[in-house]
């Protein structure tokens, strides 16, 4: 009987060391990783596999089963890949171009590639979207094509850039483009369309004597979550103009709260403790605003459900971790704690450069990973102390990824694992 509780003990802390990475930002789709992280690296400490990756591509990694998976695409988006690698050693496994295309979109700067949203995946199969280029649902064993959808079409102007998210049998897509603002809810499975939403947002580009083919007024880059509010599941997504929460069963609308900035590409991050969701409210005056969750909530709720705003280097791309009821955030070469309760600053000091990436962290140290290969880890307290500064050859425009206590991180040019 001792040997069979060993065992099942032994089992069970297998099961909570190992966390896999299977959609943006992990699991929970905040950034929060359970266990500790490696302190520190370099191109020649606690690297257990380094491995090339060609081409251009944003993407987090995905982690489940021993494997590790990304997309990429070359430069000019003519060819789009998917990547498979041996979690254990980096050996590539499967490197095949999924999407060609002879004409595609401009992307207009260097911010972004054609292989920017992550995917998502579970035992078995992986879905990973292209934006209106395709969106892919593949067999994890056998790496063959499942369904793939080449319709669900918008202008991304800039690059397609939000993630894919899921919740139960839905793939939930986010279509916002300069001619189409949208979300679709495909049937993971068969890749059927469930619901399609487009958004209501009162862009107002005549009274802001902005063209009505001025892209970036009516973009967004964002990823939705998911939070239960009572009896309804709330699926909610900042954009341009607004932040807007619907019933992911449905699709319908169900509150939004109204700004007059827009291109915001941080995923939103929810607190049980406060019972507030925290969103960024994009370029133009970037702001962290808490929004008070409550059953009944309907139409517009600004002036009734925003608890607080925050402007103060707020973050462009880079989305903020919350830990011990403190948000952390990364913006040009700054790092930043606010009070989540209250929105009162703690610190604000200089670290890094521009950052990109999300952040993340565990119990006792959050990670900052900037555009040109430095990492910088902090005290997850609400003074600040550094504890390490990590220095890789080649920027971090993906967000990490964590798996078994490792890190795995994707600079502009490499696939990395980090561990002792």
């Amino acid at each position: 009987m001792k040997s069979i509780h060993l065992i099942l003990g032994l089992s069970l802390l297998c099961l909570s060391v190992r966390a896999d990475w299977t959609e943006f930002r992990g699991a929970n789709r905040d950034g929060i990783v359970e266990g500790d992280l490696p302190l520190k690296w370099s191109e020649t400490e606690n690297v257990k596999w380094k491995t090339a990756i060609h081409g251009l591509g944003w993407s987090t990694p995905l982690i489940l089963e021993g494997k590790v998976w990304i997309t990429t695409a070359s430069e000019k988006g003519h060819r789009m890949s998917i990547l498979c690698l041996d979690e254990k050693t980096g050996e590539i496994l499967l490197d095949r171009v999924f999407i060609t295309n002879d004409n595609p979109e401009p992307l207009a700067n260097n911010l972004n590639t054609y292989a920017s949203p992550t995917g998502v995946i579970e035992p078995g199969k992986a879905w990973f979207s292209f934006g209106s280029y395709g969106t892919i649902c593949l067999d994890t064993k056998t790496f063959e094509t499942l369904w793939q959808r080449r319709d669900l079409t918008c202008s991304h102007w800039r690059g397609p850039a939000s993630s894919l998210a899921m919740w139960e049998n839905f793939l939930i897509l986010t279509m916002e483009g300069a001619d189409q603002q949208y979300f679709t809810a495909l049937d993971k499975n068969t890749g059927e369309t469930v619901w399609r939403r487009d958004r209501s947002t009162a862009y107002n580009d005549e009274k802001n004597g902005i063209p009505a083919n001025s892209g970036d007024m009516r973009k967004s880059y964002s990823t939705p979550i998911f939070v239960p509010v009572g009896d309804t599941v709330q699926m909610i997504c900042n954009g341009a103009k607004a932040c807007w929460a619907y019933d992911v069963k449905t699709g319908a609308e169900i509150w939004y709260v109204p700004y007059e900035t827009h291109s915001p590409s941080s995923r939103c991050v929810y607190s049980k403790e406060t019972g507030m969701v925290y969103i960024n409210t994009g370029l133009g005056k970037a702001e962290i605003w808490a929004i008070r969750l409550e059953p009944g909530m309907k139409g517009n709720v600004k002036d009734t459900h925003v608890a607080w705003s925050f402007f103060q280097r707020t973050p462009k791309r880079s989305s903020p971790v919350i830990v011990n009821g403190l948000i952390f955030m990364a913006n040009d070469g700054v790092l930043s704690c606010v009070d989540a309760k209250t929105g009162k600053s703690q610190w604000a000091e200089r670290a890094g450069g521009e950052y990109s990436a999300s952040m993340i962290a565990t119990k006792d140290r959050v990670y900052a990973f900037d555009e040109v290969g430095l990492c910088t880890v902090v005290k997850a307290g609400p003074t600040f102390e550094v504890l390490a500064e990590n220095q890789f050859d080649a920027g971090f425009m993906a967000s990490p990824a964590a798996s078994g206590g490792d890190l795995i991180l994707r600079t502009k040019t490499h696939l990395y694992r980090v561990g002792k």
